[in-house]
């Protein structure tokens, strides 16, 4: 076998895996639905009715804010979306592309809480002389992209004024048309994930070119069958062979980059605040085109953009919403929930909206069931104590605390490995440029 079509196919693999994952998750939302989000058609919100739970079964999903998810499919044309004022409560609607691609932002940060509305427009679109009404534009890089809505809600008896503030954004389209939206291209099962995986590639990588910059090294993969008309099921024995090798060194490659990528670490947290950089091309309303908010190196690009869907798909820039994690405690131990460990947060986070720490399980990185129904602790947790300074002492383990107290800011956590992940939304500077320091999470004795 030929070892460098090998390495070329676990470098396909890299680079190919955000759209593949991410387009997967489309098609979960708009056949089965996910957890506390219903199936929607395209061009349609989601709306989940209640915070998540152990029973959402998304990766790194929060547990902060109720999601409003809209899976747009431009083949009909523009779309109208309509939001409502909130009254000054936190939320944003998140513009992913098929690439994973952050190229817009509308919410309190970005566009405020007035009552506003959007025309969401096909890549190729021709506006010229063309009135939206005071609309703003917002052009998609991609025929298919998500809108990753978040409301912040202030547990059960908020829920129903957010449900109030889903049911008034609305989406229309522009156009009426009896022609359904055209959808994701239909891919062939193959004999293995291997084979499945490369397939959806190659189609999804020529239904959704990607930013021009990245169309040579899309075109590298040409040697491999990625690149044409052929399925991947009709290569010849060979060349699947070498898809097959090289799927497993690229996920293998993968898992390692997620663990040791370019973030750097203080106190065992990993600060991501730049995982998300990997746009350099699509900016629209709300996202900050900035060299402060771009990877320019392209290799790291490509890493940290695989790294960024694994870990943590539809993540938001940090200027929206900062994410820190851990999977190890002061001593470098990995965190475990047979042992107990507490965080003291003094002074808690500084933040323009709330912050919270969310419970996942390794590798999933899934919410962890629990007695209490607790899968997060934060700023804004009901019955939460503060230290005399003002501080907050979160203890986390898989047994319950004795001590009141504890028990009081106990952040349940699996039997075995976990990963804590802290969240602060509309961080204050002080938290991008490292001013604010995380103490390590401390074991027990």
């Amino acid at each position: 076998m030929d070892a460098s079509l090998v390495k070329l196919a676990a470098e396909a693999y890299v680079y190919g895996f955000p759209i593949v994952f991410d387009l997967e998750q489309v098609h979960r939302y708009t056949t089965t639905g996910i957890g506390a989000n219903p199936a929607a058609p395209f061009n349609t919100f989601s709306h989940a009715r209640s915070l998540t739970t152990a029973e959402d079964t998304f990766v790194s999903i929060n547990n902060d804010t109720v999601y409003s998810m809209a899976q747009i499919d431009l083949s009909i044309g523009p779309v109208r979306l309509s939001v409502p004022d909130t009254g000054g409560r936190y939320f944003v609607l998140q513009f992913v592309d098929a690439w994973t691609n952050n190229f817009a932002y509308v919410g309190k940060r970005a566009t405020g809480t007035a009552a506003r509305d959007f025309v969401l427009l096909p890549p190729d679109w021709e506006r010229d002389g063309v009135d939206f009404g005071g609309a703003t534009a917002i052009r998609f890089p991609t025929r298919i992209a998500s809108i990753v809505g978040r409301w912040a809600c202030d547990g059960t008896d908020d829920l129903p004024a957010v449900h109030a503030l889903q049911d008034a954004t609305t989406l229309t389209p522009l156009h009426q048309t009896l022609a359904p939206p055209v959808g994701l291209p239909e891919t062939g099962s193959g004999s293995s994930a291997a084979l499945d995986f490369f397939e959806k590639y190659r189609a999804y990588s020529q239904a959704f070119p990607p930013a021009e910059r990245d169309a040579a090294l899309q075109a590298s993969f040409a040697p491999l069958g990625l690149t044409g008309s052929e399925s991947v099921a009709s290569l010849d024995e060979e060349t699947r062979a070498v898809l097959e090798a090289g799927f497993a060194e690229g996920a293998a490659l993968l898992e390692k980059i997620l663990r040791s990528g370019s973030s750097p670490v203080v106190n065992g947290w990993t600060l991501t605040f730049h995982a998300f950089d990997y746009n350099l091309d699509f900016f629209e309303v709300g996202a900050i085109d900035d060299p402060a908010w771009k990877i320019s190196d392209p290799k790291l690009r490509i890493a940290e953009r695989a790294a960024a869907a694994l870990g943590g798909l539809w993540g938001n820039h940090a200027y929206e919403a900062a994410y820190v994690m851990s999977y190890v405690d002061a001593a470098g131990a990995p965190l475990d929930g047979a042992n107990s460990y507490t965080l003291r947060l003094s002074p808690p986070p500084p933040v323009g909206a709330f912050w919270s720490v969310t419970m996942y399980d390794v590798p999933e990185f899934y919410l962890v069931a629990n007695e209490i129904d607790r899968y997060s602790i934060g700023d804004r947790t009901p019955g939460i104590v503060r230290d005399a300074d003002g501080g907050v002492t979160i203890t986390m383990s898989a047994e319950r605390p004795a001590d009141p107290t504890a028990a009081a800011n106990w952040l349940p956590a699996p039997g075995g490995a976990f990963r804590p992940l802290l969240r602060m939304y509309m961080p204050d500077q002080s938290v991008i440029d490292g001013t604010y320091v995380l103490p390590a999470i401390e074991r027990s004795a």
